[in-house]
């Protein structure tokens, strides 16, 4: 298999979760406006986050798209890729887990977010809200996260685009809890 068949193979962008498989972007596109339009007086916060974990012979990586209606549940859901190769470089890892994050939010912004915003337009003074969020898997604690010395780097990444806010550690669980526990398996059919 040529290297570009495997790079394009890496923007598959099948969704699931744990009641539905072989979701494509329109299909949770349309689960996230169902979601908001179910209580278009919430606050709602729209998080993507990417986590990855080494196997042997690949890295999986995992991008959460996460719709919360903040106090009262969430519509989740999930996307796997495999690089066949074992990336032992934190700030590569970073970078991927960013990237990938981005393009399904660019995704979103290119055809989505106006709509989203339009739900919740006409309550915004009886407290509806949408705030858009990309969780970067790394925090600022130097003691606790190798990752820190990547932080800015990361976060600046995440603002250049303009339509997200940043989040890290501990904040950003779309990255470090819901993404990072469907890392843990490798994906059996490597690019």
């Amino acid at each position: 298999m040529t290297m570009l068949r495997k790079i394009s193979l890496l923007d598959d962008q099948r969704f699931q979760n744990l009641s539905e498989q072989g979701l494509e972007l329109n299909d949770v596109c349309t689960r996230v406006m169902d979601f908001m339009s179910a209580d278009p007086k919430a606050g709602y916060h729209f998080v993507i986050g990417t986590d990855s974990q080494v196997h042997r012979g690949q890295t999986k990586f995992v991008t959460g798209v996460i719709i919360h209606r903040v106090g009262r549940g969430a519509w989740a859901c999930y996307r796997q890729l495999a690089l066949p190769r074992e990336i032992a470089s934190l700030r590569e890892k970073l970078v991927l887990e960013t990237t990938f994050s981005q393009r399904v939010a660019e995704y979103f912004a290119l055809s989505t977010l106006g709509r989203m915003e339009e739900i919740v337009l006409p309550y915004l003074y009886q407290g509806a809200l949408l705030e858009t969020y990309i969780d970067i898997d790394a925090g600022t604690e130097p003691v606790v996260n190798k990752s820190s010395l990547y932080v800015q780097e990361m976060v600046d990444r995440v603002e250049a685009s303009g339509l997200y806010a940043p989040r890290v550690k501990p904040e950003a669980y779309a990255a470090s809890a819901y993404a990072n526990r469907f890392t843990k398996k490798p994906i059996r059919n490597v690019i």
